[in-house]
């Protein structure tokens, strides 16, 4: 087994340039700050960041997110490395949410869990998601939305919304804590949109941009890139001029830096984990986790997919049975 420092595994990224973002070695960093641990591990062509959480009695749970990476066929052959380390680490189970569609027909696993692996009844990243394709021209994606998407953001520009790139970080933190407290979510704290900004920022992966009225701050995203992939991780609004529909010009504005950029797509992150019958039967009435989300993102237009996975790989069949049963009570 190899175990790689950051420099080392950013060598062996540079082989898979649309890895996603959540196996760069700044996305270790970031979350080690935040009480996991990250160890990152290679076997010739193939490799994996694990994340550790540390638990009471010096016991874990071991995390993949979003790999290995590397030729599936050959992911079989990693697996006796991350269960030695597993162990070492004292993990109860290794959750495993890799870079796959599920019912993905040119994946070996895109509906049943590989050998060795159950599928898990929790998730950390949202399963279900819409992604805008950026290939054709700006005039055609906007064309693809629906009429009253590209109606808002035009009364935006109309009306004088002007969006910019920022690096106010704590502009950005007051935003999201109107956000969480008018739509009751949580948010990360200040120091971690401080240093992930401070992470990915420099390598050209990740921009502020803020929708501004007058010089007010009304709305800003922080968007990530990565190859051909671009991912809206988090966003925020205030309470001022939400009539002059600030969130929607914002989107577009943050489609056009990824597609400026080389980016094929935009991944909007997270909706509610359900078909396209029902999230359209659904989505006026419901109002509950994610449905708000989705009545703003289904405008942009884009397909709907799901994440294969979650598998859960289990070493301490005791402990992990409580793990569910906390799961049942929640």
């Amino acid at each position: 087994m190899s175990e790689s420092t950051s420099r080392e595994w950013d060598e062996f990224l540079a082989q898979y340039p649309n890895a996603h973002l959540l196996q760069t070695s700044a996305w270790g960093e970031l979350k080690s700050a935040f009480g996991w641990d990250a160890t990152r591990i290679t076997l010739d062509q193939v490799g994996a960041q694990i994340l550790f959480r540390r638990l009471p009695l010096g016991l874990t749970l071991a995390y993949i997110p979003k790999g290995p990476l590397g030729e599936l066929a050959d992911w079989n052959k990693l697996w006796p490395l991350v269960d030695q380390i597993c162990r070492q680490r004292k993990a109860v189970f290794l959750k495993v949410e890799p870079d796959l569609w599920a019912g993905d027909t040119n994946s070996l696993w895109g509906a049943a869990p590989p050998p060795g692996f159950r599928l898990s009844p929790h998730e950390i990243q949202p399963p279900r998601t819409i992604v805008i394709n950026l290939l054709p021209d700006e005039q055609l994606i906007l064309s693809l939305m629906k009429q009253k998407t590209r109606y808002n953001i035009r009364l935006a520009e109309k009306k004088g919304v002007v969006v910019r790139t920022s690096d106010d970080v704590d502009g950005f933190h007051t935003l999201m804590n109107v956000t969480g407290d008018r739509a009751e979510f949580g948010i990360h704290s200040l120091e971690y949109y401080r240093r992930t900004y401070a992470l990915f920022h420099p390598l050209g992966a990740c921009e502020i941009l803020q929708a501004e009225y007058q010089g007010e701050p009304l709305a800003a995203v922080m968007v990530f890139a990565r190859g051909k992939r671009a991912w809206y991780l988090y966003g925020a609004s205030s309470n001022l001029h939400r009539n002059l529909m600030p969130t929607y010009l914002l989107q577009w504005e943050a489609m056009r830096w990824a597609k400026a950029r080389g980016c094929a797509e935009y991944d909007l992150w997270g909706v509610p984990d359900a078909d396209m019958e029902t999230l359209e039967a659904d989505f006026m009435q419901r109002n509950d986790g994610l449905w708000g989300v989705y009545r703003f993102k289904r405008g942009f237009g884009g397909e709907l997919y799901r994440s294969a996975g979650p598998w859960d790989r289990v070493y301490n069949p005791f402990l992990y049975a409580l793990y569910r049963w906390w799961l049942k009570r929640k």
